[in-house]
């Protein structure tokens, strides 16, 4: 069948392997040529696609709780939305989510994601306590910070490129409420959203909204939202109705013209809208999944998410230099997200560094090929990087230049047979096999 990543491009032809447990991956690994595991399909660009592909839909099933510490112990494919289904009234949240919550716990490693709280938690990994991990050779180890540490680092944040797996352990945090406070702030300009960055580094949630087609003077005008669980024990949360996108958007209908006035629109809205709010946490966290299918409003040709970080020194600086470029091709976003990241940690693959990350989408075209290009160069240029999970177009040269241990990665893989047995469109792009 044909296969893509949530951006649409690109897509390849995919054998599908569905396996009922781990002995059937076990077997695969013995007779299967290069393989690829895939979760949900939510990476946006193409790391989880290639011929042959692991899926673990099957892999569901939860195998252990502890109500009373809040570890969880589950199988790979347990989704994000899933897991929150069952702990939320339990009083327990994951301590580091997407942007969406359709993400399996394997993907979740894979990609060690990061949320709107990564100044203050981290990245995902830094949350669990061990995995069980399949390697090249069928042979199921179990993976933590104290046993096969390296082999820890390079599979947190490693694309699927070490090995297949299974099950995760990973500490949840204690909550009070289903809900989320969210104080919700204007900002005319760039430098006055990332001062606020910097002045609310106690919020335990932070994200910004931005406007990457107003100019001159309100160049990055923004709404910050920051947001706090509440404590009032109340953990029922309305139901909430979900719009389909039933088919693909025209292309033409996408434009400077409709994204600004949309821009406009958003910014403006807020001047209506009590700046203090309480809401369910799926509004706050995953303002997105309320719209089944909104990849087909890019139309047939898809998107690129285009994701990067930046370090904090002269990183105002730099994100005006950006955001100026973006406003000089014309190809705004209307998900332009801007947060503020704490310290990395030593996973060899894992994006987020301290400093500043930026997640745009572009319409796929010619044209956007090109803006990445540029873009990519300004940001080698500025000490920053891509992140893998949203990458649909960086060059080998560009990867290799940013993140620096990827050589050391390439050794670990190595030294458990993954070279040549796990490849992605991704991987063979950016030199990794």
């Amino acid at each position: 069948m044909r296969i893509n990543g949530w951006g649409r491009y690109p897509s390849v032809d995919a054998d599908i392997f569905l396996p009922q447990n781990f002995a059937d991956i076990a077997q695969f690994m013995q007779t299967s040529a290069t393989c690829i595991p895939r979760g949900l399909g939510r990476s946006y660009g193409d790391s989880a696609n290639h011929s042959t592909v692991i899926q673990s839909s099957y892999l569901d099933h939860y195998l252990a709780f502890d109500r009373i510490t809040g570890i969880l112990t589950c199988e790979a494919g347990v989704s994000i939305r899933t897991i929150l289904d069952m702990v939320v009234p339990l009083g327990w949240f994951l301590p580091v989510t997407s942007g969406t919550s359709y993400v399996t716990m394997g993907g979740a490693i894979a990609s060690d994601i990061h949320g709107k709280n990564h100044h203050s938690s981290g990245t995902f990994s830094e949350h669990v306590l061990s995995f069980d991990l399949m390697l090249a050779s069928g042979e199921m180890v179990t993976v933590s910070r104290q046993h096969l540490p390296e082999l820890f680092q390079a599979t947190c944040g490693g694309m699927g490129l070490t090995g297949m797996i299974l099950s995760v352990t990973l500490q949840l945090k204690s909550i009070g409420s289903g809900y989320i406070l969210q104080d919700t702030y204007r900002f005319s300009s760039l430098e006055e959203v990332c001062e606020q960055f910097e002045m609310n580094q106690a919020a335990t949630y932070s994200v910004a909204w931005i406007d990457c087609l107003a100019k001159g003077s309100q160049l990055g005008r923004s709404l910050l939202m920051l947001g706090e669980h509440d404590t009032n024990q109340e953990f029922a949360l309305p139901k909430k109705k979900v719009l389909n996108i039933p088919m693909d958007i025209a292309t033409g209908i996408l434009n400077s013209y409709s994204i600004k006035a949309f821009n406009f629109l958003y910014y403006n809205k807020s001047r209506l809208q009590k700046p203090h709010s309480r809401l369910p946490y799926t509004s706050y966290f995953y303002p997105l999944d309320a719209i089944s299918n909104w990849n087909r409003l890019y139309g047939k040709n898809g998107f690129v998410q285009y994701q990067f970080v930046i370090p904090k020194e002269s990183g105002v600086t730099n994100l005006r230099k950006i955001l100026t470029q973006i406003v000089a091709s014309g190809k705004g976003s209307f998900l332009a997200v801007l947060k503020k990241f704490g310290k990395a940690n030593t996973n060899y693959l894992s994006f987020p560094m301290e400093g500043f990350t930026l997640a745009l989408d572009f319409q796929m075209s010619q044209s956007t090929v090109e803006l990445v290009k540029k873009l990519d160069e300004m940001i080698v240029a500025m000490g920053g990087k891509i992140y893998l999970t949203k990458d649909a177009l960086m060059s080998e040269t560009t990867f290799k230049m940013t993140y620096h241990a990827w050589e050391t990665f390439q050794d670990v893989r190595s030294r458990y047979g993954a070279i040549g047995k796990f490849s992605s469109q991704q991987s063979r792009r950016l030199g990794l096999n």
